[in-house]
């Protein structure tokens, strides 16, 4: 399948609570993003950077009216409609946006930007569920809400601009999971959420997992987003995340799965965030995430 993939970054750390993750998009660069969509046969154009002013220049604005504790909203809010706007253009124009994160408050763009004409369902590689609101989140940090963001959940419910229109519950697939918080848990059961831990993957296999996650997210829609959180993976594999948690993806693991996103259509959109370059080791974490966009966008062994 021949495909031009548009490359958008989005520098942020607004919404996590370790800082450094704002230069993963230079890092995932730097790394040969390019150079590895292209030796899948892979066009690739790169549209820059959405605006975001460093986080030291701003006010976290911890409480906000409607909207509880939530850390720099304001500027999730600008650079989530920026994001949507590129996103939107770059299918428009019959390119496959990749969002470069920055950390995965930026979902809610891609999310909005995907949705904004198409029926799409989305799979979300992530060691956490980001289910959080502003009212159950122990922390409001964002990086921890988007999908709760993008789905109107809780006080999102009236947050136009952070409400993805057209994607459907029953076509959002939880890949991955190990560190759930109990609220989390509660809204994963009550709304019927389909999602897989890291146990379900070792009783039956990368494979079968994501194989049967493929088929619920693309269920009666026209396209699925695939949100690539470098946490998904061990800490051992991808050391420079900022909330790692042990017990996650193998490195074989983690391409078996992007391969057979490959070989269902492809994603729609594709995102990759919180790479943290000041905790990683050689750029060996930005230099996984080149490889695994690579395998989601086609490239094999032969």
């Amino acid at each position: 399948m021949t495909r031009s993939a548009r490359i958008i970054g989005a520098p942020t750390d607004y919404g996590a609570n370790r800082r450094g993750v704002d230069m993963g998009p230079s890092a995932i660069r730097y790394a040969g993003l390019a150079a590895k969509l292209e030796s899948a046969g892979v066009g690739t154009i790169d549209d820059g950077d959405v605006q975001a002013p460093r986080a030291e220049e701003r006010d976290p604005d911890v409480v906000q009216p409607k909207t509880g504790k939530t850390k720099f909203l304001k500027e999730i809010e600008d650079v989530s409609r920026q994001l949507a706007t590129r996103v939107s253009d770059a299918l428009n124009n019959g390119e496959t946006p990749l969002v470069l994160g920055g950390d995965h408050s930026v979902a809610i763009g891609s999310l909005v930007g995907s949705a904004a004409d198409a029926d799409i369902g989305t799979i979300w590689f992530d060691a956490h569920a980001d289910l959080n609101t502003p009212e159950t989140s122990p922390s409001g940090n964002v990086h921890g809400m988007p999908l709760a963001a993008a789905l109107g959940i809780g006080e999102f419910e009236e947050t136009v601009w952070a409400n993805a229109p057209r994607l459907s519950e029953e076509n959002v697939v939880l890949v991955g999971l190990r560190s759930v918080d109990k609220s989390e848990n509660q809204l994963l059961e009550e709304r019927g959420f389909t999602a897989y831990t890291m146990s379900d993957i070792d009783k039956r296999g990368i494979a079968a997992v994501t194989e049967e996650a493929l088929e619920i997210a693309h269920d009666g829609v026209d396209g699925v987003h695939i949100s690539l959180d470098l946490d998904w993976l061990d800490p051992k594999e991808a050391p420079g995340v900022g909330t790692p948690v042990r017990g996650g993806a193998t490195y074989r693991e983690a391409h078996a799965a992007m391969e057979l996103v490959a070989n269902h259509d492809g994603p729609r959109s594709f995102e990759l965030v919180e790479v943290n370059p000041t905790l990683d080791q050689h750029n060996e974490t930005a230099s996984l995430a080149t490889e695994l966009a690579a395998s989601a966008f086609g490239k094999t062994i032969l």
